[in-house]
C-alpha cells in the first residue's frame, strides 16, 4: 500500500469538491467553499496550494485559469484513513471498534442489512 499525503480537515473539504467535480478551476472551488464555510478566497487558495505541494492535486493552466485534478483517489484516501484510525484507536481490532460504536449509537435497519450483506459476501469469497 503506497503512503498517501497527510491531509488536514480543511484540505479534505477542498479535496471533496475536487473529487466530485474535477477538472475544476480555482474560481469554481472558491465559489463553492465560500458558500459553505467562513473561509476567505485567500485561505482557499492557500489550501489548494498546500494540496499541490503535498502531491494530492495537480493543475494545468488553461489560458489565465488554473484547473485542478486529484492525484489521490477518494476511495484510496478514505481507505487509508479508515485503516489508520482502526490501528490507532483500536489496535487494528474491527470488532472492538464496532462494539464501541454500537454502545453509543444505534444502527438503522437499512444499515444492519447492508452490514449483513457485506459480511455474507466476504464469507462467500473465503469459502
Amino acid at each position: 500500500m503506497k503512503t498517501l499525503p497527510q491531509i488536514s480537515e480543511a484540505e479534505f473539504e477542498v479535496m471533496k469538491i475536487v473529487w466530485k467535480s474535477a477538472p475544476i478551476s480555482t474560481n469554481e472551488i472558491t465559489d463553492r467553499l465560500v458558500k459553505c464555510t467562513a473561509w476567505s478566497p485567500k485561505t482557499i487558495q492557500t489550501l489548494i496550494k498546500r494540496l499541490v505541494t503535498k502531491g494530492a492535486l495537480t493543475y494545468e493552466k488553461q489560458g489565465r485559469v488554473f484547473v485542478y485534478t486529484p492525484l489521490v483517489g477518494e476511495d484510496e484516501y478514505i481507505g487509508q484513513e479508515s485503516h489508520s484510525f482502526l490501528k490507532r484507536f483500536y489496535n487494528g481490532n474491527l470488532s472492538a471498534m464496532l462494539s464501541s460504536y454500537l454502545e453509543h449509537d444505534r444502527l438503522s435497519k437499512t444499515e444492519i442489512d447492508a452490514l449483513r450483506s457485506l459480511l455474507s459476501q466476504d464469507r462467500q469469497e473465503t469459502d
